[in-house]
């Protein structure tokens, strides 16, 4: 062989040799796994979003947590609403020069209020008011995906009220609650247990949503007019089966009082107590269930009563739309932003939520 063949065939051998250990050393790329990456969380949103006194952001539906500076060179008074006209922080007062940081966790979601109304506005939707707002700076970002969440199942006592000067007080509950904790309002206005049952906008699309460690609040009599009561026990006890399956926890809640009074001074016992026509005694059924189901129970009926009847005839007006509407069952603002601190109080009260998510200032 000559040299010029030989050191050819040399130089064939020694490349030969180099891709077979590179093949050897080297994993086939197929079975290779690239290093593993966390997530990219998008940035957080802020002020440029904003005017003075509102703020848009284009966020699909979910759990935001956000955190307000307010304050600004002279005294302030801020309060944050949101949504579907959700009270999300009570009115914060801040002097001149200074700046406070607060934050909370907001649902967004479509239809953003009641589950049969219109869609409303996309996007999370945020308004500052107060005796003298001030925005010094915003921080929109994703809650973490298992952030705690209260869910509503009510009537139109409860639930996000499109129109002044209705308000259900599951539309003033948030302002109670810190960064970590959201409500989502799933009340709809003219609700029984029967219709929330049967229309697939409501059960049978929150029951998908709940999931293990949340809260399900149910609150459903007022419109249970022609309800028995066979139907209506075996109603409670398939939604608090229902929340059960999902891995939340129900909590069954009595009905908030109408402003009827005896000649006495005391709320009738049949209208403003919840007694049907039928003669069900719709916070007695609703007892007698929690307790047979061992499910936590928030007396909104006997709490409601007190306050009610301790403010009398006159007092009690401002609790609910009589001046305004002649309307002795929906509340005001006032009388919503009241009953929702009873909410509150009976779930500290009652373990059900830790002290350091609630607002009791």
């Amino acid at each position: 062989m000559s040299r010029a063949r030989r050191t050819s065939h040399l130089t064939c051998l020694a490349l030969t040799a180099t891709i077979a250990l590179g093949t050897a050393l080297t994993p086939n790329p197929a079975h290779a796994q690239a290093p593993a990456q966390p997530p990219a969380q998008p940035p957080a949103l802020g002020i440029d979003h904003c005017t003075p006194t509102a703020c848009h952001f284009d966020v699909p539906s979910g759990a935001y947590d956000v955190k307000v500076v307010l304050g600004g060179d002279s005294a302030s008074s801020t309060s944050v609403g949101g949504e579907t006209r959700r009270a999300l922080l009570p009115e914060t007062a801040v002097p001149a020069g200074e700046r406070v940081a607060r934050a909370f966790t907001v649902d967004v979601r479509t239809p953003e209020g009641e589950p049969t109304g219109a869609d409303g506005t996309p996007g999370l939707d945020l308004v500052f008011g107060g005796a003298a707002p001030a925005l010094a700076d915003i921080r929109v970002t994703p809650a973490r995906r298992h952030t705690r969440r209260i869910l509503l199942v009510g009537d139109s006592t409860v639930c996000d009220q499109p129109g002044d000067p209705y308000y259900g007080w599951g539309q003033l509950l948030p302002q109670y609650l810190r960064k970590g904790l959201s409500v989502a309002n799933h009340a709809d206005s003219g609700e029984s247990t029967v219709s929330y049952l049967a229309d697939p906008r409501l059960w049978d699309t929150v029951r998908p949503l709940i999931r293990p460690g949340d809260l399900v609040l149910v609150q459903l009599a007022h419109n249970d007019k022609t309800t028995d009561e066979p139907t209506y026990r075996a109603n409670l006890e398939a939604l608090v089966a229902g929340v059960r399956e999902q891995g939340g926890e129900p909590v069954l809640v009595t009905p908030v009082v109408r402003r009827w009074f005896n000649a006495d001074g005391t709320l009738n016992n049949g209208t403003a107590l919840l007694v049907n026509g039928l003669g069900v005694d719709h916070p007695a059924v609703i007892r007698s269930v929690a307790a047979a189901e061992d499910v936590p129970l928030i007396d909104l009926t006997a709490r409601t009563k007190e306050v009610v009847e301790a403010l009398g005839v006159e007092g009690s007006k401002s609790l609910y739309l009589y001046d305004e509407k002649r309307d002795n069952t929906h509340t005001s603002r006032h009388g919503a932003t009241v009953y929702a601190a009873l909410v509150r109080d009976e779930l500290l009260a009652r373990r059900l939520l830790p002290p350091g998510l609630v607002r009791v200032g």
